[in-house]
């Protein structure tokens, strides 16, 4: 994985032209996928008050309230400015983004928070360990992925409001439930709440990373630790079984919520509305899971056989 940090007056150069006249960038990420992830994308309305106003290959959604919004993931670090843009051109303001809330602390969703934080005025918003995270700008310690080491980091974000599984987070009349579903990283969090139009409302599942992608030396099968692939299976099974009738996920391809959206857009109304979709990404984390499991298991064996030739 090729993960490196440019300079911050790169960022501030190629990024002007995008960036409100508060906003102050932090030095961008280079990564295999970032400039596919960072690609430009319009923003539009999900449901409700839930807007998508996140990148190409990365997932922000905006929910507006009367006395504010909130606001969950940033992104890239490249991609605050964009994350800004898209948020001014549905209407709204930046400066009314009250909370901003982590699914977890990987650089390519907790990397534009600090920016974002600093220009709206807002206060961000994660789990016991995901907050750890963010105030030390690089993945906590037990996190998987922490073995990528420095080339993991990102912007540290300040003064973060710890919040706890199952409690409910009010801004006046806007409401959004925390679900803590570890496994991708220790403080992984899916956020829901329900948005209506007229008289109907629907849940909303903004749903973090059900992945188990981690460092070479991470394996998840490992005995020592049996929680490593309890607390992940644990946290599928929990997302299955909330109440979903649209699905976003924080890479959104896989919630494929720009097809749906295209398809409501030439004319299929209900086209993001489907109940099965939790179900649906919890199965095929499931899938990917044991996927991995066997895989580790396999190399276990190879190599056990190995030394004892």
């Amino acid at each position: 994985m090729r993960i490196s940090v440019a300079f911050a007056s790169f960022c501030c150069a190629s990024l002007a032209g995008a960036a409100g006249p508060g906003l102050e960038p932090d030095a961008p990420i280079d990564c295999d996928n970032c400039a596919g992830w960072n690609a430009e994308q319009p923003p539009f309305r999900v449901y409700g008050n839930s807007y998508f106003v996140g990148v190409h290959g990365l997932s922000s959604v905006l929910i507006v309230g009367s006395e504010g919004s909130i606001l969950l993931d940033g992104a890239l670090p490249q991609s605050a400015p964009l994350i800004e843009a898209n948020i001014r051109a549905l209407g709204f303001r930046v400066e009314d983004v009250r909370l901003i809330g982590n699914s977890h602390a990987h650089y390519d969703h907790a990397g534009g928070i600090a920016a974002l934080v600093r220009d709206s005025g807002g206060r961000a918003m994660a789990s016991a360990e995901g907050a750890a995270a963010l105030e030390s700008g690089r993945p906590h310690p037990d996190d998987p992925q922490a073995g990528f080491g420095e080339s993991a980091r990102f912007a540290p974000v300040p003064a973060i409001r710890r919040v706890r599984d199952g409690e409910r987070i009010e801004l006046g009349d806007l409401a959004v439930t925390v679900h803590a579903t570890p496994g991708h990283t220790p403080g992984s969090t899916t956020w829901t709440w329900r948005s209506c139009e007229g008289t109907r409302c629907l849940d909303i599942v903004y749903a973090d990373s059900l992945n188990a992608v981690s460092a070479p030396s991470f394996r998840f099968s490992d005995p020592a630790h049996p929680e490593r692939e309890s607390r992940l299976r644990r946290s599928i099974a929990d997302v299955a079984a909330l109440p979903c009738d649209v699905l976003v996920t924080v890479h959104p391809e896989l919630s494929r919520i720009f097809e749906r959206a295209a398809r409501r857009a030439a004319g299929e109304a209900d086209a993001l509305i489907d109940g099965s979709a939790c179900g649906a990404y919890a199965a095929d984390a499931g899938a990917r899971l044991d996927a991995r499991l066997a895989g580790e298991r396999a190399r276990s064996a190879e190599a056990h056989q190995s030394r004892g030739q």
